[in-house]
């Protein structure tokens, strides 16, 4: 097989990091790899492979070498200028931030969802929302035979969703110290508030899962709720999500079709206390499923209970798989 040049976008961040231990992981055919992130961190070092890589400084020439897939995780305004850049000089940019989630022209990838819309990329591919990523993973195959209705999701997002700066705010707010990223503290507290509020009440969190939902099942019509809340819970989230479908289901069947799922692990053993947890599912790339049970108000309805790794599967594992099916596509 072919090797391929790589590039890594935000290499010293938490996603960023992901990444690199991602690809280690996995293998991937990689001739040549290249780290980029801020002026601060420019001059570092990162260990990839056993070798000792020095951290560039991103700027309009990083891409003027040969770089086949670029991994982006840097925030959305640093992708809507460096994306195109690195495109440009025949890169294929992935990217985590939300700056091209919703522009008709960038396919928003899950692999497990919807791998066909990779081939339709001009050089930019999206990465959803972490959220919206495992809560299609697990309710997605269903779909493709149910044929979802309604859909009404609850999260309950870990702190490691808003970055380090989440992660230090509750081991200090544990401490008693005042909040300083999130509008309250976290600890002992579960925040029904992430990211803006807009003016239909929502939150720009809960519209991303919306929005996201209803351009990867490539249906306008899709009746979608959501409420998003940030816990106090360091790593992976947590989903209850109750689904209407169109069409009449057993429950044999769900379980049938959700043990076959790729990328789905079923824990769902409620007279032994087993299923999903936040602590099992981090450190995976997994999207747990548990807690399967009709719902009994409404005529087709299902209750399910969804755990992944926000930054593992939500974010770097995620866009590393749409990497290795993009190679395919190419090795094809």
């Amino acid at each position: 097989m072919k090797k391929y040049n790589f590039a890594i976008v935000g290499a010293t961040g938490m996603v960023g990091r992901t990444f690199i231990k991602v690809l280690e992981e996995r293998n991937l055919p990689i001739e040549n790899i290249y780290f980029f992130a801020s002026a601060r961190s420019a001059g570092s070092t990162i260990t990839f492979l056993g070798k000792d890589y020095m951290v560039e400084e991103l700027n309009e020439h990083s891409f003027d070498r040969k770089t086949d897939i670029a991994l982006f995780s840097a925030g959305g305004d640093l992708s809507k200028i460096y994306a195109p850049i690195a495109s440009k000089h025949g890169a294929v940019v992935i990217d985590n931030s939300s700056a091209w989630r919703m522009d008709p022209s960038v396919p928003l990838v899950i692999p497990e969802v919807n791998k066909e819309d990779i081939e339709k990329h001009k050089g930019i591919i999206a990465n959803p929302n972490c959220s919206t990523i495992q809560a299609l993973v697990a309710v997605k195959p269903l779909h493709d035979v149910f044929k979802l209705k309604r859909m009404i999701v609850t999260t309950f997002q870990s702190v490691s969703g808003a970055g380090k700066s989440g992660c230090d705010e509750l081991e200090n707010s544990l401490k008693g110290l005042p909040p300083k990223k999130f509008p309250h503290p976290i600890a002992n507290n579960c925040i029904p508030h992430i990211d803006v509020f807009l003016d239909n009440g929502y939150t720009k969190e809960e519209m991303k899962m919306v929005n996201e939902t209803r351009k990867m099942f490539h249906d306008d019509s899709l009746k979608i709720t959501c409420t998003c809340v940030r816990v106090p819970v360091m790593k992976s989230h947590s989903e209850s999500i109750n689904v209407e479908f169109n069409n009449q289901y057993e429950l044999d069947d769900i379980y049938n079709i959700l043990n076959s799922a790729p990328g789905v692990k079923v824990v769902d053993d409620v007279k032994n206390s087993k299923y999903p947890l936040a602590t099992d599912a981090a450190d995976t790339d997994d999207t747990y499923v548990g807690r399967i049970r009709r719902d009994e108000s409404v005529e087709n309805g299902l209750n399910i209970w969804v755990v992944a790794d926000n930054v593992r599967k939500g974010a770097a594992s995620n866009a590393v798989q749409i990497a290795e099916e993009l190679i395919k596509v190419w090795e094809r």
